[in-house]
């Protein structure tokens, strides 16, 4: 690239020297140090004044680039070649813009002495996670696109670049990505309850570099940008030739930060299923029941509802007499929990290892009198070694077995499913269609 680029970034990535102490981040094997002047150190002149651009912010087009209109280079390019080359442009403007928002919220949010002040520690970790390392690897990786464009007006490719920096960008995303549920929360409770924090805020808010972007907003700047590359990549390889050396490493830098994503979305489930255990146990009481911990390695809540225990009792006149009790269902992946529920509270009554010791049988309501969404539900092992069976039915306002297609054809697989039961058989079959039927029953 010609020297009026460079020279155009390198004011931009070059430290204020009057103020070495909030200089920015040294890349490995690089001697310039990446820091965005007005950002990270804002000129004593124009502390509050907008930011400097670099030219991949002053210019949103390639084509605009005065080194792309001097070469003559358009009047080569076909129309496809150019929005190529301009979507690979977006890549580089867009990570330089988000890197811009990143300074912001590392020097003007986290290096708040104010905030410093009001917080602990541990709420600022919560708070800002590892916000740092995300704009060092954003650094880097923004270094790498410059260079490239540096060395040639015609950008080559940029999946090589992604796949590069896979391993940096997956180790500061995920844990930050993951951590954004505690953050979420953390920041509604200080809003609600800190009326120090509120004021400090409004007052770090309300500042020039902000642009009237609250702290939210930047803080949701990672998962927004690890989202938006997979799209730039796929609209790149949409405009890339087929059969061409660029398509392969693209197709596997989309590959690698779908990968990214995914494992962020297991990272949040994990999160939020450990939360929601942690909660929950807070609700639990066993009681006379034996206990076990409810916050296990791997463990998560599949559904819960409440259903009626259906109770038939001889009447007095030879009859029966059929009465309801309201029994709390917890699903777990390994275990079923049957509770009372109080006063928002749940009184264990029992519990069994799911799908292993837990068996959903029909019954043959017409001819006993039941209801017709009634079903039986056996724990073969409960929290006391011992077989019970107890007749469960759904609400009247929940589906019965016989209204859900999947779970009828389930029915139709095992037709002596009855048989089985009224001569006291064992069911083998339950573990897959306990969890299918129970699941949609607590719908």
């Amino acid at each position: 690239m010609h020297n009026s680029y460079r020279l155009g970034w390198r004011r931009m990535i070059v430290p204020q020297r009057q103020q070495p102490e909030l200089a920015g981040f040294r890349v490995e094997g690089s001697q310039s140090v990446l820091g965005l002047p007005g950002v990270l150190t804002p000129p004593h002149h124009a502390a509050a004044g907008p930011f400097p651009q670099s030219r991949s912010l002053s210019f949103s087009l390639w084509q605009d680039l005065p080194e792309v209109r001097e070469s003559g280079i358009l009047d080569v390019l076909t129309p496809r070649e150019k929005r190529l080359q301009e979507a690979m442009f977006e890549m580089i403007g867009s990570e330089a813009s988000y890197l811009k928002s990143l300074m912001v919220a590392v020097s003007h949010f986290l290096g708040s002495q104010e905030l410093r002040l009001i917080l602990p520690k541990m709420e600022r970790h919560i708070l800002f996670s590892n916000l740092t390392e995300v704009k060092r690897v954003s650094e880097r990786f923004l270094q790498s696109l410059e260079s490239r464009l540096e060395d040639n007006v015609i950008i080559p490719q940029v999946g090589d670049l992604v796949l590069q920096h896979h391993a940096a960008l997956r180790s500061a995303y995920v844990p930050y990505i993951t951590n954004m549920m505690y953050q979420e929360a953390l920041i509604s409770c200080l809003l609600q309850e800190n009326r120090e924090f509120v004021e400090v805020l409004r007052k770090l808010e309300g500042a020039t570099v902000c642009q009237r972007q609250n702290l939210k907003s930047f803080l949701v700047l990672p998962f927004q940008r690890i989202t938006r590359l997979r799209i730039i990549l796929e609209n790149i390889l949409k405009l890339t030739p087929p059969g061409s050396e660029p398509v392969v490493t693209l197709k596997e830098a989309i590959t690698a930060i779908h990968e990214i994503v995914t494992e962020c979305d297991r990272g949040v489930q994990r999160m939020k299923q450990t939360e929601e255990l942690v909660h929950l146990d807070r609700l639990v009481d066993f009681g006379s029941v034996k206990s076990i911990p409810l916050i296990s390695g791997g463990r998560c809540l599949l559904r819960d509802g409440s259903l009626r225990q259906v109770i038939v009792e001889g009447g007095t006149s030879g009859g029966s007499m059929v009465s309801f009790k309201h029994i709390y269902l917890h699903l777990f992946n390994d275990l079923l929990l049957l509770s009372l529920k109080e006063a928002g509270r749940f009184s264990v009554l029992d519990y069994s290892a799911f799908p292993a010791h837990v068996e959903v049988g029909q019954l043959k309501t017409d001819i006993l009198g039941l209801p017709s969404e009634s079903f039986l539900l056996r724990l073969l092992q409960n929290h006391a070694g011992a077989p019970i069976a107890l007749i469960l039915a759904a609400d009247s306002s929940q589906r019965s077995l016989d209204n859900i297609p999947v779970l009828t054809y389930q029915w139709d697989a095992y037709t002596g499913l009855t048989a089985f039961l009224e001569d006291d058989k064992p069911v083998s079959f339950i573990g897959r269609f306990a969890l299918m039927y129970v699941t949609a029953v607590l719908l």
